[in-house]
Formats: structure tokens, C-alpha cells, sequence
């Protein structure tokens, strides 16, 4: 089997148009007809749609979003969407199943949103992780989880969620987006949807936004990217050149950052009572339940948080590192710090999510320990 390196890099190869060696940025929204009479059809007399290869209007398709999604299908093991966004990916996810029921937790608070559009318009209900509420579950209706947990962390139990589902007729969603592969494969535990936040690790930059869906069939995949056409979700020209560029070095970043939170979390935790306005941290690396190392075998997600003793240490924290910029969002090369309730109306104000980057462990540390310090 090919490595996922190499996927990163060649995996679409075969739908390349021009002979560059770097994908070039294409920003037309629209393109030529074949020339030929002989090779022009209706739509009306394609009953499967556009060939994969024949670009019409971007909106449809585009030359580098179907590049995207031949590595996506490699590196993710399913059949790939690609959107303008991680939000336009739960979008197309709640449009297509359609489900009447959806279990949720703490989770994304956008997401949350896009779920109490749905109640408002449609009628959908939302229930809680309860085992009262998994039972009242109905065939088509959707669990969805964030494992990693935003903005905590933390992990769940995929296998646990999708026997729940299953059990009922409904099906498991996983957002993924916080332990990308290599770090996490939710299929191997069940799950039947997999979200990502492609604006994250995937793009890592900071400098563009995306999301995509995997899927277990060609047909569902199909079905999905109909809705899109007509949800005006499709990823746009030149995000998916920055994504292209951003995938061939992700399997080094990913690392990386994995690399460097367990050892900056490692030394929070040890040294916890150093500090005296720190009161918790919370990382799945600090976790004790088997599932997790079993999710998780390749490392840990790059984000945690920690909450502090008072809502204006938290406001005040940010500005005394050197090294993390106080903002939102997460994934990128560099580290971020954010008070969170900033963003977030469903935190509590003295937390602080961080979202460690590629810099040297060392310095980041050194970083916390002397801000924190700073309250002592």
C-alpha cells in the first residue's frame, strides 16, 4: 500500500490538465464547450450527470477541486466531498440525510447554529447523549460527535456512539477535525460520516477555508455533490490551489504538532502546582480510558485547553506570551492561544483553548511557564 506521504504528493497525478509540476492556480468560473458539435450533449441526456472531466461552470466542478479530492479519497478512505467550508460540510450533511433527530453534546458552536436553523424551519429535534435520549432514536435519525472535543481536547468513545446508532437505525457522524489521519480513523470504530474542518490541519496556513465529508459509497458521494451544486457550497478556485499546496507537506506538520503538545501538556501537567492561577487542563493525552490510545494510536490532536482562576486572568494571559498569537481558529503552523469566550457563548469565561503549531517545544514552553509565572 502507498504511504501517506506519497499520497499527499501524487495521488492526483492522473488529473493533472498541464504538464507543471506545481498545480497552477485556475480562477475561471467558467469554460469552453468542445469545439466539435459531434461531442456536445444535453444535460437532459445525461442521466449520470457531467463526466468527472468535463468542466463546465465552477460551481459544478473545477479542475482543482476534483485534484483535492482524488488525495482526499486516498488519505481518508472513503469517497470524498469537498466544500467552501467546515460548516458547508455539516450543511450537506444535514440537507442530504435529512434526519428528524439529532444527538449532540458540547460541541462546535456553529454547528449548534446550523442545528437550530433546522429546528426552527423544519422541525428537527435535538437530544442530548443521555442514555434516556439515545433511546428514543429512530431509523435515519444522526448521532454526531467531535472527538477530539472542541474546545477541550478531549476524546470520545466512537465505538460507543456508533453501537448506539446502529442499535436504533440511525447513523454515527464523526468530526474529525481535531485528530486528522494519521492520528484518528473513525471508520475503524464505526462511524459512517466523517466531517473535517479542512480550514485546520489540512490547510494548516491559516489562509484559506474549507470542509469535507467522507463517505462510505460512490453513490452517496454522488448525491452529495448534486445538493452541493444547488447549496452554492463548492470550495472555491483559489482555496483549492492553497489546499493542494498545504496537503503536500501535512503528514510532516501533523507530527509535528502532535509531537509538540504531548510535550508541552506533559509539562503543564507536572508542573501544575507551579502555577497558582492554573486550575485545569484538559487534553486527551491526560486521559486514562483504553478507547483513547485505541482511537488515537499515532499521536495526539494539537489542541488542548486549560481554564485559570478568573475570567480577567484569562482576558489577560494571551497578551503576555511571546510566542502564541490571541486568536481564533486552529491547525496552522503557528501556535494560538484564545480566550474562547470571545467566540464561543457555550464556555465557561475562564477558559483558554490552545492550538499548538510547529515551533520548537522548548521555547513554547518556556513561553507558558514564564506567563504564567507572571501571576504568581
Amino acid at each position: 500500500m502507498t504511504g501517506l506521504s506519497t499520497n499527499l504528493i501524487h495521488a492526483d497525478d492522473s488529473k493533472s490538465r498541464v504538464p507543471d509540476v506545481v498545480t497552477p492556480i485556475n480562477v475561471s468560473t467558467t469554460f469552453k464547450y468542445d469545439e466539435d458539435p459531434a461531442n456536445l450533449d444535453a444535460v437532459a441526456d445525461l442521466p449520470d450527470g457531467y463526466k468527472e472531466d468535463q468542466f463546465i461552470y465552477s460551481r459544478l466542478q473545477h479542475p482543482n477541486q476534483v485534484k483535492l479530492e482524488a488525495v482526499f479519497d486516498e488519505i481518508l478512505g472513503g469517497y470524498t466531498v469537498v466544500y467552501s467550508s467546515g460548516l458547508g460540510a455539516f450543511y450537506g450533511l444535514i440537507t442530504h440525510f435529512n434526519p428528524k433527530q439529532v444527538a449532540v453534546g458540547p460541541f462546535y458552536h456553529g454547528v449548534k447554529r446550523i442545528l437550530d436553523i433546522h429546528e426552527r424551519n423544519f422541525g428537527l429535534k435535538q437530544l442530548s447523549y443521555s442514555e434516556e435520549d439515545l433511546e428514543k432514536l429512530q431509523p435515519g435519525d444522526l448521532i454526531h460527535i467531535e472527538t477530539p472535543v472542541n474546545p477541550q481536547g478531549t476524546s470520545k468513545s466512537i465505538k460507543y456512539f456508533a453501537d448506539k446508532a446502529h442499535a436504533k437505525g440511525a447513523l454515527l457522524s464523526v468530526d474529525s477535525t481535531f485528530a486528522p489521519v494519521p492520528l484518528q480513523d473513525p471508520f475503524k470504530f464505526g462511524a459512517d460520516i466523517v466531517l473535517h474542518s479542512a480550514t485546520k490541519y489540512f490547510g494548516g496556513h491559516s489562509d484559506l477555508l474549507a470542509g469535507v465529508l467522507v463517505v462510505k459509497t460512490p453513490e452517496i458521494r454522488k448525491q452529495l455533490a448534486d445538493d452541493r451544486t444547488y447549496l452554492g457550497t463548492n470550495i472555491a478556485n483559489l482555496e483549492s490551489y492553497l489546499l493542494l499546496r498545504s496537503l503536500r507537506s501535512y503528514e510532516l506538520r501533523i507530527r509535528k504538532q502532535s509531537d509538540n503538545v504531548e510535550k508541552v501538556v506533559k509539562f503543564l501537567a507536572e508542573n501544575k502546582d507551579k502555577f497558582k492561577t492554573l486550575r485545569t487542563i484538559t487534553h486527551s493525552s491526560l486521559q486514562t480510558e483504553s478507547f483513547v490510545k485505541e482511537q488515537l494510536p499515532n499521536g495526539y490532536g494539537p489542541v488542548f485547553s486549560i481554564s485559570v482562576d478568573s475570567k480577567e486572568t484569562a482576558k489577560l494571559l494571551p497578551s503576555r506570551l511571546k510566542y502564541f498569537h490571541h486568536a481564533t481558529s486552529l491547525g496552522g503552523v503557528e501556535s494560538l492561544i484564545e480566550w474562547r469566550a470571545i467566540t464561543d457563548p457555550y464556555v465557561e469565561q475562564t477558559l483558554l483553548r490552545i492550538s499548538i503549531g510547529v515551533e520548537d517545544p522548548n521555547d513554547l514552553i518556556k513561553d507558558l511557564d514564564q506567563a504564567l509565572s507572571s501571576f504568581n
